[in-house]
């Protein structure tokens, strides 16, 4: 017996090395199976780089932003910032990347589709739907725009925790590495700034405190080349503190045009001041979204994935809101309506197939009293098998490439824009949303989607909406494709630089006029 105890005695640092060994034997296989998932994606990369090089290359388009070369601008932001469990997601990534690597799942020509996780460099689309981070990324992708045709990026952001933050610190470096110099939103580097640059971009009306804060009396001098670029739609917004310096900037450049006839008449009939001369710019999908919605093999693969997560078929039908979780969005209504048209469909016994909404935006460790009474509602009329969360995500590419319609019901006056809408018609998918704000400018009634009112009235018009959907295959897939067409036509990047182009010669030659 003592013979066999000591056969089986190993050394303190054998013993170590042997459980190294069976780990690594363990990652291994681990490791295989899961590169096994992805090789489609690998052998449909090296299938389009072989048609992008087989095909001759044509000279780039000049950019219509070209005569911004050599200028110094400085772009002026709110915050910097990322929110709840999207944070906590870009920690954990942020940790878990580097060790991809070593265990061969992120082979080095990797594009962003394959695998699912987003590159740590985080392409534009898969962070522009973050929750309360829109304007800091319209600001950034106007940067990188600009650095693109020479011109001199300077960033500032206004509010900044007093502690270290990983994610402004790293968005921050991006920034830096794309030739964007980030600088001090205070003291008198700041007023220097200000004063030596040709043009100052403003983003959202909250940083219009930042002018007194800092400028002080050097803001006359300052006032007539700035370019105030609003996304807001909200009435708290209009305090004399924010925007009381709007009469007498060079310009106003507003996201949408029932959004600029708000501003108009908000701040003509509350603060009794006038707007300075406004601008409608709608926005447009990045080069990479587009990329993302126009490869049907990574889409495949995608929709395969995620409907295999939420546990749903192939065949069945999702309607999904992507969107942060709040009243003003509209997921209470969305549910009431979806519970409604599963009662239609019974009622007159239609065959359809089987229908599920999905829910992407959620937050549980917020722990919020409106998630929890939708929550609620969801189990009170027994559909907790038709109805799924998903929490907040960095990638919104993934879903748009699964589900089958999106519904956009935010209320009251709707979005400011609503970007969303333009990627989901990227993806080819018919949108149900509100006849308010930004959407009515996106969505062609019965061509591209189907509109219905904001708040309790339109519960029933959104649930026959999505029977309508649900019962007309050709019908839905049609919108889809007319919705795409309609991105094309108007709401790509090329489009958005162009608009922005128009809008910066005009603000820089009055800025020009003023000074002599």
């Amino acid at each position: 017996m003592a013979k066999h105890s000591a056969g089986w005695w190993v050394p303190l640092q054998k013993r170590w090395l042997l459980a190294l060994l069976i780990m690594l034997s363990i990652s291994t296989v681990i490791a295989f199976f899961i590169r096994a998932a992805f090789d489609p994606c690998d052998h449909h990369l090296e299938l389009a780089e072989k048609r992008v090089n087989s095909v001759p290359q044509i000279s780039a388009k000049p950019s219509p932003l070209s005569f911004m070369k050599s200028k110094l601008v400085l772009l002026v932001s709110h915050e910097l910032s990322l929110s709840g469990g999207v944070r906590e997601w870009y920690v954990a990534w942020r940790l878990l990347y580097p060790l991809l690597p070593a265990i061969g799942l992120l082979p080095p020509k990797r594009r962003l589709l394959c695998p699912l996780l987003p590159d740590i460099g985080w392409p534009r689309w898969a962070i522009q739907q973050l929750t309360g981070w829109g304007g800091p990324l319209l600001l950034m992708e106007l940067a990188f725009l600009l650095r693109g045709v020479g011109t001199e990026v300077y960033w500032m952001t206004i509010q900044k925790p007093s502690e270290e933050d990983e994610v402004i610190y790293s968005l921050e470096h991006k920034m830096l590495d794309r030739g964007v110099q980030v600088v001090s939103a205070k003291g008198q580097e700041a007023v220097g700034m200000a004063l030596k640059a040709d043009l100052v971009v403003l983003n959202t009306a909250v940083a219009g405190k930042w002018l007194d804060a800092v400028l002080k009396e050097a803001v006359p001098r300052v006032l007539p080349k700035v370019l105030w670029w609003i996304h807001e739609m909200r009435g708290h917004y209009f305090k004399p503190d924010y925007v009381k310096h709007l009469p007498f900037v060079a310009g106003a450049m507003i996201d949408s045009h029932v959004t600029a006839e708000y501003w108009k008449n908000r701040t003509r009939e509350r603060l009794r001041i006038k707007m300075p001369e406004t601008y409608v710019v709608h926005l447009g999908n990045s080069k990479e979204l587009m990329e993302a919605a126009e490869d049907s093999i990574a889409k495949r693969v995608l929709r395969e994935h995620v409907r295999e997560s939420l546990g749903v078929r192939n065949e069945d039908l999702l309607f999904a809101i992507i969107n942060s979780v709040s009243r003003g969005k509209g997921q209470d209504l969305f549910l009431r309506s979806f519970y409604e048209s599963l009662e239609l469909i019974k009622g007159k016994k239609l065959q359809v197939p089987s229908m599920h909404a999905v829910i992407v935006g959620s937050d549980m460790n917020a722990q919020t009293k409106f998630e929890t009474e939708i929550r609620n509602f969801v189990a009170q009329k027994k559909i907790q098998d038709r109805v799924h969360f998903v929490n907040k995500t960095l990638t919104v590419a993934p879903y748009l490439a699964a589900i089958d319609v999106l519904v956009q019901n935010s209320q009251a006056r709707g979005e400011c824009f609503g970007r969303i809408t333009i990627e989901a018609m990227a993806f080819q998918l018919p949108v149900l949303g509100t006849a308010a704000g930004g959407t009515t400018e996106i969505v062609v009634n019965e061509t591209t989607g189907l509109l219905h009112p904001a708040g309790k009235e339109g519960i029933t018009p959104l649930a026959k909406n999505i029977v309508k959907l649900a019962t007309h295959v050709e019908r839905r897939l049609t919108m889809g494709k007319r919705g795409y067409e309609r991105v094309k036509d108007m709401f790509l990047e090329e489009h958005m630089a162009e608009r922005i182009a128009t809008v910066l010669r005009e603000v820089l030659q009055k800025s020009k006029s003023q000074s002599h």
